[in-house]
């Protein structure tokens, strides 16, 4: 595919001024769950993740059922590789295959099928996989240069296969988000090893750029790559090969302006989270979670019809641990800012 294709196919399925979650989301209820974000998010929902059904349902876990001819086991510390598929990654799968039942449902009944309007997947990416999952020694996986480049064409290979069934299944196009929490750990070199008395070599940046993009690059759509990490690696992420950079708006100092507008000057798009996984005290209104995205833009010195051009929604990080009642609330605020910045970004004051 050319590179004109891609800026093509970006523009088509991802594009400004829309809400969209991050992932996760409360409870164990993969029907109730898919015809909530159906229903709320109807520019870009998601496939839900709920971290709350235990193994092989959160983040990392459920990448035992995207991975090929590699599977985790738990262990006292999470997940480790094993040497055969066993109880989590049959459980893994297993319950992946009830969230596309429960997503396919869900798209049905809303009249979806044929639609063109795109649902958007997660997974965890290749670095904090490589971060969270143990070896068998108990050493990090990241420890072992070989097998993190096996694991990256792995899951490179299996994301590429589960957007693809997902394609098929609500015959619609498929944004891949990839997820890495442990992103700025992983290249600042402070995660800790198999002691506390040891720490994990930094992964120099053109190593851990080549193992992101090797599962970039396997996607047939656009990809959105999401940190929840204090102090997003907002140039290492400019660097990479994603469409779209994702982060919690509130975790940005003053000393990262530049690398915004550097991922916007680039042509990127900006997953700005901007509605808090927990419930202020003060019950907020729309215009409370939009002042920052709108001052953001203002300061970053870009007109503000950027905020409909390039600039998605979200809430601040995945919804798994808060409320059932304010996770609701978090999509239909991420859908009022989003139109509010689509329909008047020029006419918007604040005290």
């Amino acid at each position: 595919m050319s590179e004109v294709d891609d800026v093509t196919t970006e523009s088509a399925l991802l594009r400004g001024g829309i809400a969209t979650a991050v992932g996760s989301w409360p409870g164990t209820d993969a029907r109730e769950a898919a015809a909530t974000i159906v229903g709320e998010l109807g520019e870009l929902p998601h496939l839900v993740e709920l971290p709350g059904r235990g193994p092989g349902s959160d983040l990392v876990g459920r990448a035992s059922a995207l991975l090929v001819d590699l599977r985790f086991d738990t262990s006292t510390r999470g997940y480790r590789l094993a040497a055969r598929p066993g109880v989590l990654s049959r459980r893994a799968r297993d319950l992946l295959r009830t969230d596309l039942d429960a997503l396919e449902e869900a798209w049905e009944t809303a009249g979806l099928g044929g639609s063109g309007r795109p649902v958007k997947v997660q997974a965890a990416g290749p670095l904090t996989l490589a971060a969270q999952v143990e070896l068998v020694n108990g050493h990090r996986l990241l420890t072992d240069p070989g097998a993190v480049r096996d694991l990256s064409e792995s899951l490179a290979e299996g994301v590429a296969r589960h957007a693809a069934e997902v394609a098929k299944r609500l015959n619609t196009s498929v944004v891949v988000q990839l997820d890495e929490p442990s992103l700025s750990h992983v290249l600042a070199g402070t995660l800790t090893g198999a002691s506390v008395l040891n720490t994990v070599r930094a992964l120099p940046e053109p190593e851990a750029l080549h193992l992101l993009d090797t599962v970039v690059a396997a996607q047939t759509g656009p990809v959105l790559v999401h940190t929840c990490a204090d102090r997003p690696a907002l140039g290492f992420l400019r660097d990479s090969a994603a469409a779209a950079v994702g982060f919690d708006l509130a975790t940005v100092g003053t000393a990262d302006l530049d690398g915004i507008g550097e991922l916007l000057d680039n042509g990127k798009f900006v997953a700005l989270g901007l509605i808090p996984t927990t419930a202020p005290a003060r019950p907020p209104t729309w215009r409370d979670m939009a002042e920052p995205g709108v001052r953001l833009i203002d300061r970053l010195g870009f007109p503000r019809r950027l905020l409909a051009e390039r600039v998605l929604i979200t809430p601040a990080c995945g919804l798994g641990a808060a409320p059932l009642t304010w996770a609701r609330r978090t999509l239909a605020l991420a859908a009022d800012v989003a139109r509010a910045y689509t329909e008047e970004p020029e006419s918007l004051t604040f005290e």
